[in-house]
Formats: C-alpha cells, structure tokens, sequence
C-alpha cells in the first residue's frame, strides 16, 4: 500500500505479518481503528468504549433498574408488610426476608463470578431476568410469612444475584481509563429503579391493593430486563469449563490490598442497608404521614443517581480510592450529624435523605471500580464475585441486628443510627489503610 495520509480506511485490514514499526507508520497514516483505546499495567488493550461498550453500559443500567432497583426499594416493601399482611411479626422477623433477599444478592456471586468469566454474560442474564419475573408476580399471592421468605427472599434473591453480578462486570471490560464514569452510570439504573418502584408502590398501594401493585412492577421490570438481555455482552472470549475457570479462588485473599477493601466494602454494605430498609418506617414512627414516609426513600434514591455518576468522574482523575475516602467519611457524618438529630423533622430527614443518598451511591458505583484496579481483567468476575461474598454476610446480618437493636431499645431508633455509624467508621478505616499501605502516610494526594 501506498504511503499517504488522508482518512482512516477502517475497511482495511492490517496483514497479520506486519511488523510493529509498519503497524504504527500504518496507524499514523490513517489506517486505524475508530475506537480509541489504552492499556493497562498488564498490557490489555480497552475500546474504551464504543458503540458495542457503550450500549453495553446501557444494558447494565437497564438490568440494574430492575435488580438493583428492587434492592433499593427494601424500605417500601418492609414498612408495607409490618401493617399489613405480616403485621403481627416483629421488625428483626420481617427483617429476614429481606436479608435473605440481599444475602443471596451479593452471595451467589462467588460462583455466579468465575462463570461470567469463562463464559460471558448472555445465559446469566437470562436466567436471573427469570427468576426475577417469577419472584415478582408470586409475590402478589403471597400471605404467609414463609411464601414471602421463599418468594421474594429466595428466588428474587437468585434472580438479582443473577443479573447484577454479570451487568456491573461486563462495563469493566470495555473501560479502563474511563471505567469509574462507565460503572458510575451503568449503576445508577440501580437508584432510578430506587426512585420509580417506591413511588410506583407508594402510588398503588391504597388504589388496586399490594397484588396489582407488585405485578405493575413485574411490568417494570419485564421491560428492562428484556434490554438488558439484549445488550449486556463480553469482549472477551469464552474459555471451556473447567475447575479453574468457574470455581472460586479464595487463595486471592492473600493479597492484603484485596483484603483490606473487601473488609471495608463488607462494613460498608453492613450499615447501607439499614437506612434504605428503614428510613419509612422511622418517618411513620415519628408521625410524619405514610406518602411522604415512602417518598422519603425515593429522595434518597435521587441522590443516590447523582452519587453513582459525578464521583465516578472525579474518580477517574482524582484517583478511584481518593473519592471512596472522601464519600465514606461523608456518609458518616450525614448519619451522625443528620439523621440522629432528625427526630420527627421533616427538613432534616429530607436534607439527610438526599445528602445520604449521594455519599452511599458513590460507594455503590466505586467499589467495583477499585477492585477492578487490583486485577487484571479477565480475573475480574472473579474478585469481585469473591468480595461481595464477603460482603454478603454484612447483608445477611445487618437488617435483622438493626431490627434487634430497634426492639432492645423499646422502639427508639438512636441505636439502630449509631450501630449504622459504627459500620461506616470501620469501613473509612479499612479504605484509609489500602490508602496508606501502598502510597504511605507522607503522600495523602497522591493519584491512587
């Protein structure tokens, strides 16, 4: 081929015997490829982005509408069934069923990781969308304590596993450079589904009962779960099954870094739960009206979108760690300095929902960010599946201990916000020493 500069000739393709001097002469003259793209410390190459990356990322923020939307939505359904159908249980009962459901959410992964892996997203998908449907639509004939437990606690806690798991995974392997922003929109399908299911069931409940209400849901839900089946894909190749491609490798806990950030995720997720789950019921027990007490959650749930996306640009040039700091130690304050005061005031708790909201988002949408910059890709899924096994015994705890706390303290809930406050000091000071240990004390700025 002749030399010449002009515009890339995408439908040319480059011979598989050039040499690296020809190729990069080649991509100066023109003959490129029209995503660009950058490597990592290993020597991956990442689109970063692109139509295929990018559509990708809506896919996952469609998946995680109806996935993580639900998770989000915990407070409506928990503060719904304590008057209603489940009204003679206690609160640390009731709290159960919605550990369980988040239990199996982060759980599952371990396996649901290594799989992704070696075989791709598709199936996953497909088979949580499923079991998200079913648990949807079951639920509206539910009346017994243990239908709920099965129905939504079980098979929609498979089905989110299913589904949230592979939609936060594939983004990584389009982005590097741009992953925080990437991760950061996709999961914020999670907060609009925060903010559209509560209003949606705050909305039904009183016209057309809980059945229908539920099944308006499933509706939601269908709808975005049929995109996320179509675009959520991998870049990678699929390797064959095999023990080391979809068993889980607890061996990476040696790594102290690792460790160290899936121990802070674990106190972090321990305490996040708590006010999502609770924040209506502690509105209504404060006599603010039943309306506001569910749209409370929804608030948080904006603040939340917003704290999913804008850190994660900050994190892509501030240093992904940096801003996981930053916003921790935030939501600490907002729980101390907002929430305990609040009492009955309804300024107060609407300034700490949003303010809460947007400092736990950023966690959310980080986490994966920062893991993901302690591995190479192709054993993503697997980190981040063993992580929030981890985490998932958080979830499986947390709701019922803050119920508990609820009960000892004869329905005040100054415990159940200090204990929420605890978790997230130890979590600050799990990130602090990932921090600390690979940049040191004398270098608080540093890019990391």
């Amino acid at each position: 081929m002749a030399d010449r500069k002009g515009p890339p000739n995408f439908a040319e393709p480059i011979p598989h015997d050039t040499t690296p001097e020809q190729t990069e002469k080649r991509l100066n003259n023109g003959v490129a490829s029209p995503t660009p793209s950058c490597n990592d410390a290993s020597g991956d190459i990442y689109p970063e982005g692109g139509l295929v990356g990018w559509l990708c990322v809506f896919g996952g923020f469609a998946g995680l509408v109806a996935s993580l939307g639900l998770v989000n939505s915990l407070g409506s359904f928990q503060a719904y069934l304590e008057t209603h159908q489940l009204r003679e249980y206690d609160s640390g009962k009731i709290g159960w069923i919605f550990s369980v459901y988040t239990f199996l959410t982060f759980f599952c992964g371990i396996l649901i990781g290594p799989i992704f892996d070696a075989r791709g997203p598709r199936t996953l998908v497909l088979l949580g969308s499923i079991l998200i449907m079913t648990s949807m639509i079951s639920l509206g004939f539910c009346v017994e304590y243990w239908h709920f437990m099965l129905s939504f606690g079980v098979c929609g806690g498979l089905g989110t596993s299913l589904v949230f798991t592979p939609a936060i995974a594939a983004v990584s392997h389009f982005f590097f450079e741009k992953r925080g922003i990437a991760t950061g929109v996709a999961s914020g399908g999670g907060a609009i589904g925060g903010i559209i299911i509560p209003l949606v069931l705050e909305s039904l409940f009183e016209k057309i009962g809980f059945a229908w209400a539920t099944r308006a849901v499933a509706l939601i839900c269908l709808v975005s779960l049929g995109i996320a089946c179509i675009l959520i894909t991998s870049r990678l190749p699929t390797k064959s099954f095999s023990k080391e491609n979809i068993l889980p490798d607890l061996r990476i806990l040696y790594n102290t870094l690792f460790f160290l950030t899936a121990l802070a995720v674990f106190f972090v997720e321990w305490g996040i739960f708590i006010p999502i789950s609770y924040i209506s019921s502690y509105a209504l027990a404060h006599g603010i009206s039943s309306k506001l007490s569910y749209q409370l959650l929804a608030i948080m749930n904006v603040g939340s979108f917003f704290g999913r996306v804008l850190p994660g640009y900050f994190a892509d040039r501030l240093g992904r760690f940096n801003v996981l700091i930053i916003t921790v130690a935030l939501c600490l304050l907002s729980n101390i300095c907002l929430w305990l005061p609040a009492s009955g005031s309804v300024p107060m708790l609407v300034i700490y929902s949003c303010a809460f909201g947007f400092f736990s988002g950023s966690g959310i949408s980080l986490t994966p960010v920062c893991i993901g910059q302690l591995c190479e890709t192709e054993h993503y899924g697997r980190y981040y599946a063993t992580a929030y096994t981890i985490v998932s015994l958080g979830t499986l705890t947390g709701i019922p201990i803050a119920g508990e706390i609820l009960s000892r303290c004869n329905g005040e809930y100054w415990g159940l916000i200090t204990f929420t406050t605890c978790c997230y000091a130890a979590g600050l000071c799990c990130v602090i020493f990932v921090k600390v240990i690979e940049c040191g004390w004398r270098n608080p700025w540093v890019f990391y």
